[in-house]
């Protein structure tokens, strides 16, 4: 079943064409890795993918309703209900615990609750780190209350933007594995990356350049011109 489908996708910035007639599909539970140089179009197709953007012409249809055509109001919406965001900077609130940093994307959502806050940080080995502040974690630790946060209302998308760009080799590892563990529980993940061995687990990876995917390589084939 298709989740995610690009429909000739393009997005303009006055003259600069960040992307230009984008076509791709998204399996339900198919694991996407988004490749590319600086200036490609990744973090274009991301916001637009994560309803944080729209495009300038073609149609995103994120099962089955084409979000290309909602509103900012239904774009948040759609944002806070179906989409789990994953940032490289982390964007935890400094004052808030791990646990309430969790809770507080709950609170957009429906009803905080502490006990599946807990479950979630513990589904990231960090139930033992609840009540401490951003500041009392390692740069991996909060990206972990990151991915937390991002499950905790059960998103049919997870869209992690170089959710390895800030950690060291042993918690990029880390972080990896627990991408792992999610794909084999059936989520659909679409990770932008610059890293080769981030993308490398991936089912798929769509390599872009200047705007447009020059590539798709999958498992069954080395490379397939789109």
């Amino acid at each position: 079943m298709d989740l995610l489908e690009l429909r000739d996708v393009s997005k303009d910035y006055g003259a600069l064409k960040a992307l230009q007639n984008i076509n791709l599909t998204v399996k339900q539970g198919e694991w996407l890795a988004i490749m590319g140089p600086s200036g490609s179009g990744k973090t274009t197709m991301m916001n637009i993918i994560g309803c944080m953007d729209k495009p300038s012409a073609g149609e995103v249809l994120l099962d089955g309703v084409d979000i290309s055509r909602e509103s900012a109001r239904g774009l948040t919406m759609i944002r806070r209900d179906k989409i789990g965001l994953i940032f490289q900077q982390f964007h935890l609130i400094n004052y808030l615990t791990a646990l309430e940093n969790v809770m507080a994307a709950q609170y957009y959502h429906s009803i905080p609750d502490e006990k599946e806050a807990l479950e979630a940080l513990d589904r990231v080995g960090l139930a033992s780190r609840a009540r401490h502040l951003p500041s009392q974690l390692s740069g991996g630790e909060q990206q972990r209350v990151c991915i937390a946060r991002a499950l905790i209302n059960y998103p049919m998308l997870i869209l992690a933007d170089e959710p390895t760009g800030n950690l060291d080799e042993a918690n990029e590892q880390i972080v990896i594995e627990i991408f792992k563990k999610l794909h084999a529980e059936g989520s659909t993940i679409i990770v932008v990356t610059h890293d080769p061995e981030v993308a490398e687990d991936a089912e798929r990876t769509v390599v872009l350049e200047h705007g447009r995917i020059s590539r798709i390589i999958g498992p069954k084939q080395s490379e397939v011109l789109s």
